[in-house]
């Protein structure tokens, strides 16, 4: 029969869980308590969320969400990295255990449902955030509009500049044909 502190610990893993759209699955084999609180401390700077996770107890929270996902991944000491941002995510767990890259080893990931291998969490630390890939979608829609726009409104403007050269002259043209019937 579980205990009172593990059905506790399996309700704030599927809490966990609920808000996270990204887990970065780590072993941490190796590393001091002082190493995992400089991790953690790391991480929580980017919004994600370190944590050391019994397989079993996070087996039995992933039931019923991204368990299938999850189930492979989960060998060994575990330690799940959740964050909401998946290339900040990625990012940030990459860099806050480089200096213990010899110690933690990156199983994987599940991004939503869908579980990704150790070399993907590399790739996708290595793209823009979401928010400058969003930027760079919409300045790739905007410039082609722009352009049409530009493109339209050239024969107006150019009308304009022809018929404000054309005042100019009539105007120089008067001026000086008045200027000749007073010489």
């Amino acid at each position: 029969m579980p205990t009172e502190a593990k059905r506790e610990t399996v309700a704030e893993l599927r809490e966990e869980l609920a808000k996270a759209r990204t887990m970065i699955v780590s072993e941490y084999r190796g590393l001091k308590v002082k190493e995992i609180a400089e991790i953690r401390r790391a991480l929580r700077k980017q919004d994600v969320t370190y944590r050391i996770v019994k397989n079993r107890l996070m087996r039995i929270a992933a039931d019923g969400s991204v368990g299938t996902a999850l189930r492979p991944l989960l060998v060994g000491p575990t330690a799940i990295a959740f964050g909401n941002d998946e290339t900040g995510t990625a990012k940030a767990v990459l860099d806050a255990t480089r200096p213990y890259a010899r110690i933690v080893r990156i199983t994987g990931g599940v991004l939503g449902d869908r579980a990704i291998g150790a070399d993907d969490v590399i790739r996708l630390a290595a793209l823009p955030s979401r928010d400058v890939l969003l930027a760079r979608l919409v300045g790739g829609m905007q410039a082609p509009v722009s352009t049409l726009a530009g493109l339209f409104a050239a024969p107006l403007r150019n009308l304009g500049y022809a018929l404000q050269q054309v005042v100019e002259q009539k105007a120089t043209a008067g001026a000086n044909s008045s200027a000749n019937r007073g010489a």
